[in-house]
């Protein structure tokens, strides 16, 4: 078991658009082939697009791009950008009188920085698209990921600046890897060695606190936590794989969502994971599963650790004491 880019896997390009001055981005992942692919959301307060034609028992099998995007249900509109991007190189659905692009997406929250008149919209979709190729995925303040933040339970003032991740790996033949614009409520926390990498910070603004502590000890209050959630990801394979089959890896790909936020799929979450697979090689599904975990776990902690200080907020990288565990 090697890592690798996650461009290496082969037949996916993946393209980002971004505005910092506004706080927001887009990520696109294009397959012109078409993928076998499934969805599986856990959050309580999901924004997606196209999400129910994944479903097993419905017609279309191949999907040809999926789009995570920033601007909330707002930001969704970028798929139309995309589609225009695809049906231009007659890539898309046959009805014989042109081709329809079947584009699914999900969206985060990320209005509460930055700018929030300026969402991602058809045109930073179309640019996401035509900056996709086979090159070095980009980690950090980037595309879906350029406002992303995470520990927001107090508010803004005590959260911290996260971004998209994404990290990949290879068993002789076979490869799996995963794309994460990192958005939560709570913390983030690194599964191998219990650090506290990002999320909650403490009064004085110099150390973590505990999401989950606090929302114990205010069990009672039922507060409106809009404020900017949602983590939405994909995770990707070459392995040959049926719509119910790649409906239950992105179940499986979960898993690495809970071992590394806290919490994790809380109501206040749209938490999304959607699994493309090219069907080139032939594997195992609960081995995809567990793998698909791990490089979840990865891509959430490389999102954290790339993300840069923007608009005010502190990142894990301007914190030098960075020891601090959980139990």
């Amino acid at each position: 078991m090697q890592e690798i880019d996650f461009s290496e896997i082969e037949d996916i390009q993946t393209g980002h658009a971004h505005n910092l001055d506004a706080g927001t981005g887009c990520t696109v992942l294009i397959s012109e082939k078409g993928v076998t692919a499934g969805i599986d959301v856990r959050g309580g307060a999901p924004a997606t697009r196209e999400s129910d034609l994944l479903h097993p028992v419905n017609l279309v099998e191949k999907v040809h791009a999926i789009l995570l995007t920033g601007g909330s249900a707002f930001g969704l509109d970028a798929a139309s950008g995309v589609m225009q991007y695809l049906e231009e190189r007659d890539i898309g659905f046959d009805v014989q009188v042109t081709r329809v692009p079947i584009v699914c997406g999900a969206a985060l929250f990320d209005l509460a920085v930055g700018d929030h008149r300026v969402r991602p919209d058809r045109e930073m979709g179309y640019q996401a698209c035509r900056n996709a190729a086979d090159r070095t995925c980009a980690n950090g303040s980037i595309g879906a990921g350029t406002g992303a933040t995470v520990g927001k339970i107090l508010g803004m003032k005590r959260a911290m600046k996260s971004g998209l991740g994404c990290y990949a790996m290879q068993v002789d033949t076979l490869k799996i890897g995963a794309l994460v614009a990192v958005n939560c409520l709570g913390d983030v926390i690194d599964p191998e060695t219990g650090e506290r990498l990002a999320g909650l910070l403490n009064e004085d603004l110099n150390g973590p606190a505990d999401t989950e502590t606090v929302m114990i000890r205010s069990y009672a209050s039922k507060r409106d936590l809009f404020a900017g959630n949602t983590t939405i990801g994909v995770v990707v394979t070459n392995a040959v794989l049926t719509k119910s089959q790649a409906t239950k890896l992105a179940s499986m790909s979960h898993d690495g969502y809970a071992r590394t936020m806290r919490p994790a799929h809380s109501m206040f979450d749209g938490d999304t994971v959607f699994t493309m697979a090219t069907g080139q090689v032939d594997a195992d599904l609960s081995t995809l599963g567990l793998l698909a975990a791990r490089v979840v776990e990865k891509a959430i902690v490389s999102a954290v650790k790339n993300a840069a200080p923007l608009f005010g907020l502190k990142c894990w990288a301007n914190f030098e004491n960075r020891g601090t565990t959980t139990k």
